[in-house]
């Protein structure tokens, strides 16, 4: 895939990851790497089936992963043997709409580009580790050997020359979905009733809603199950939501001080 690039202001471009037709190869992760010179983030198994990462971190800016459930499979009929199925999902960088990351970098390393997708430009990265914390899905993550953060540019500077992220254009199942996001959020919502119309009721799109707690994300999910079985946050807030509200407070408190500091020595004064 090819984005046609124009003079005027670029949509905004997104992933969408339907989860139900992911079979765990891993090719996004290792396209990933090779694109983005990411080093190697552990070659053992961790003991969490064919997880050898667990999640996602400096080294790991796209993460598989496996789920083992004793549950059937849609269309199988209670009672029946091997009701066991296995969820695999292509985690990576939300890419907020209200991204507590860019709100609290001091040095402008995080910025929002053209495509509306927030990158870490890591020669002005100073380390800091605000970033880090601010992320209320644990993306961001600092190099140990440098201390500077890292994670999904979504492949920016492949956007820039009209050529799709390198993990999407890997995927051999289209499981990872690019374009723009108000064509991928109309897709998203036919695979869903698809799905449920086939019986498989648990289909459920999460961070496409505009009105969430992060006003949406740049790159979505199809799941089948809740967000919590695949490590997500339920019900992901931007961490400087109420910023304003508390810096405002504590104007409050200030000009409060300072006036009981004033009467009080006015009311010393003979």
């Amino acid at each position: 895939m090819t984005i046609q690039l124009d003079t005027g202001t670029p949509a905004r471009m997104g992933f969408f990851t339907d989860t139900s037709v992911c079979i765990g190869c891993k090719a996004c992760e290792v396209a990933c790497k090779e694109w983005n010179h990411v080093p190697e983030d552990g070659l053992h198994l961790s003991g969490m089936s064919y997880d050898n990462t667990q999640g996602l971190g400096a080294d790991t800016w796209r993460h598989v992963a496996f789920i083992e459930q004793n549950k059937p499979l849609a269309g199988q009929e209670p009672g029946q043997r091997d009701q066991l199925r296995w969820l695999m999902a292509s985690d990576v960088c939300k890419h907020c709409t209200h991204a507590a990351c860019l709100d609290v970098c001091p040095t402008g390393s995080l910025f929002r580009t053209e495509f509306d997708t927030v990158v870490v430009q890591e020669d002005i990265c100073n380390g800091c580790g605000y970033c880090i914390s601010a992320c209320p899905f644990g993306v961001i993550d600092q190099r140990k050997d440098d201390g500077r953060a890292w994670k999904c540019t979504l492949c920016y500077d492949r956007l820039t020359v009209g050529m799709e992220p390198a993990c999407a254009k890997a995927c051999p199942t289209e499981s990872i979905q690019f374009g723009p996001l108000d064509e991928l959020r109309e897709r998203a919502g036919r695979r869903v009733q698809q799905l449920q119309s086939a019986g498989v009721m648990d289909a459920r799109l999460y961070g496409e809603d505009p009105d969430d707690g992060v006003g949406g994300s740049g790159a979505f999910f199809l799941l089948l199950d809740e967000p919590e079985v695949y490590g997500l946050p339920p019900d992901p807030v931007v961490t400087t939501r109420d910023l304003p509200q508390m810096w405002r407070a504590v104007g409050m408190a200030a000009l409060s001080l300072a006036g009981a500091a004033a009467l009080a020595f006015v009311g010393r004064r003979p």
